[in-house]
């Protein structure tokens, strides 16, 4: 069944760019065979579990040995507002007793501990790949669980060998569409609920496009997934768009949600100006296409542009300040493309945007805001080319995660994080503040300048 699940995610009709290929490419499937290694970055269930975490009233239980659960634990900076439970770590830690005799009366005893401790709306159970390749019956588990705790118990078959962590990521959405969504039927739809998928509430960033929804009279139904509860995604089928965000982790659920409770979706981001104005505007289009009240767009475009004043007004004092400045984008996904526009809005130029981890719709949509140069995409740039740039003048400063931080501060270069560890929100026309404040903060910060200057014993 995983291996047909695979298969069948490999081959996603509602990608553009998979619908282009021919039948004979169609069927070998849009995923890159793994070399020994290649999971480092993320293997399957990383990309599960991180997808999922963000639900925060949920029990996430991982089935296998205590490293899983410390590796993949906390991975991603989402911000709750309620219950903190999805903060807690479970796991049954198998041994190598288990390993022998089998994890499934573990895993059970497991289940059955957390309910009568915690009292969750739901438990998740992550398999992980020592489950697997013993052979132990994830889903039979949660179901006799379910079915004898009276507590939906949620298999995520999602074993670190599969794939890589987007494949997990889309796995994880597999999950929710198979087990949850759909289970629970709400009493207050309205005609203006919408979804948003491929959203973690990394930093809070929710509460930066929540007061926009709420003044045009749009309710969040459902964040798919962050700051979500169980009930919230069991309900999100009465919704009438979907929102997509990051379109390489849950396009199939979109267009699942689609073919099965008819709810329509776009691809969208809510990182800069205009394209927050953008998604705003199409998010009003589709209600009214779904039967909301006409005067919807009226009201949108002038919250809009009430919104885009006060935004370039507070932007203006910044923009002398890093008009030219050139930026190394060093990041994956919605933001390969997204983050582009913003910079360039208040001047910057971005000088290279790595594209791994996006989809080739982010690559094409970051190839036109680039003015068409491929040499300034690249999947990797290795630490040495990414030194010379640096040292080289031909970056200013660089934007990226954690992980690639050093090799900025090595060449004496500002760095700001840009991925899902920051602790900034950047959504939105008051996020768009936000990120062009700590980017000036950062790239005209006068230690710059000292820690280039030579040393006293240099000069000497």
């Amino acid at each position: 069944m995983l291996k047909h699940k695979i298969a069948e995610l490999m081959n996603e009709p509602g990608c553009a760019t998979n619908q282009a290929k021919s039948d004979k490419d169609r069927k070998k499937g849009c995923g890159k065979q793994l070399t020994p290694g290649a999971a480092a970055g993320g293997c399957a269930f990383d990309g599960a579990k991180i997808a999922l975490q963000p639900i925060t009233d949920v029990v996430h239980l991982v089935h296998g040995p205590i490293a899983c659960e410390g590796n993949s634990w906390d991975g991603r900076n989402s911000w709750s507002t309620g219950s903190t439970l999805y903060r807690l770590g479970f796991t049954t830690d198998m041994q190598n007793l288990d390993i022998v005799n089998g994890g499934e009366k573990k895993l059970y005893k497991a289940i059955k501990r957390a309910i009568a401790r915690h009292n969750p709306p739901a438990v998740f159970v992550y398999q992980t790949c020592v489950g697997a390749l013993i052979g132990d019956d994830v889903d039979a588990v949660c179901k006799a669980a379910t079915e004898r705790l009276g507590v939906p118990v949620v298999p995520v078959n999602a074993p670190g060998f599969v794939g890589s962590k987007n494949l997990g990521n889309r796995l994880g959405g597999e999950a929710l569409f198979e087990h949850v969504i759909g289970t629970h039927e709400p009493d207050d739809v309205g005609p203006t609920d919408i979804n948003i998928l491929g959203e973690y509430n990394v930093a809070g960033e929710l509460d930066q496009f929540r007061p926009l929804l709420a003044r045009l009279g749009i309710r969040l139904r459902c964040s798919i997934t962050g700051d979500a509860r169980y009930l919230d995604v069991a309900s999100s089928h009465t919704a009438k768009a979907n929102m997509v965000l990051c379109s390489q982790a849950l396009i199939t659920l979109a267009r699942k949600m689609k073919e099965t409770w008819g709810i329509p979706y776009f691809e969208g981001s809510f990182y800069g100006i205009s394209d927050t104005s953008d998604a705003l505007r199409n998010i009003a289009r589709m209600l009214v296409e779904q039967g909301a009240d006409a005067t919807l767009s009226q009201r949108t475009e002038a919250l809009i542009a009430e919104q885009e004043a006060l935004a370039w007004a507070r932007l203006a004092a910044y923009k002398p300040r890093l008009a030219g400045r050139k930026v190394l984008l060093y990041t994956g996904g919605v933001k390969s493309w997204s983050v582009i526009q913003a910079l360039q809005e208040v001047g910057m130029e971005v000088v290279g945007s790595s594209v791994r981890k996006a989809t080739e719709a982010d690559k094409k949509k970051a190839l036109e805001r680039l003015g068409g140069d491929e040499d300034k995409l690249a999947d990797a740039i290795t630490p040495k080319d990414m030194y010379a740039m640096f040292k080289d003048g031909k970056a200013d400063m660089m934007l990226s995660g954690g992980r690639s931080q050093f090799i900025a501060l090595k060449a004496r270069t500002p760095w700001l994080d840009i991925n899902q560890e920051r602790h900034h929100g950047y959504a939105c026309y008051d996020g768009m503040v936000e990120l062009v404040r700590q980017i000036d903060l950062m790239i005209n910060n006068p230690v710059w300048d000292q820690v280039r200057k030579p040393a006293p014993w240099e000069e000497a």
